[in-house]
């Protein structure tokens, strides 16, 4: 499993937004996931405490949040990837439905296009993982 850390590479942590009903969502969800995915349910928990909370109606759109449709290029691959941020119920990886409680969304949520994550692989290997566009409903 990749585990999203804000320890790994050179990427420092980006700074967050989310707004005020997805942040109540995310620490309910979060919390609940403590017992069955306890380290994606933790990551989570630490990004959402330490990201700014606004308004939804004052949400820049450029704002990676539950329902958007986000490109992301893993910077040592090359490849660019494309999903959509959902909740558990929803998530279909054969239709890049991805859920929130997973490593990839994750460490998705609250970033800006622009924006650069640091990610740990298993075996160590450091990645980056850049947000290209973000297009939401």
């Amino acid at each position: 499993m990749n585990t999203p850390s804000s320890r790994t590479a050179s990427v420092p942590p980006p700074p967050l937004v989310i707004d005020t009903r997805d942040y109540d969502r995310l620490r309910a969800l979060a919390e609940r996931a403590l017992d069955t995915a306890p380290d994606v349910a933790q990551y989570l928990l630490d990004e959402v405490d330490r990201a700014d909370v606004m308004p939804p109606e004052l949400m820049p759109g450029s704002v990676v949040r539950i329902g958007s449709l986000v490109t992301y290029q893993d910077a040592a691959s090359g490849s660019i990837r494309t999903v959509r941020l959902v909740l558990p119920p929803d998530a279909d990886l054969a239709a890049m439905r991805v859920s929130v409680i997973s490593p990839i969304g994750a460490a998705l949520i609250g970033l800006r296009e622009g924006q650069s994550i640091a990610w740990q692989l298993r075996d160590g290997l450091d990645r980056v993982l850049t947000v290209t566009r973000v297009l939401n409903d």
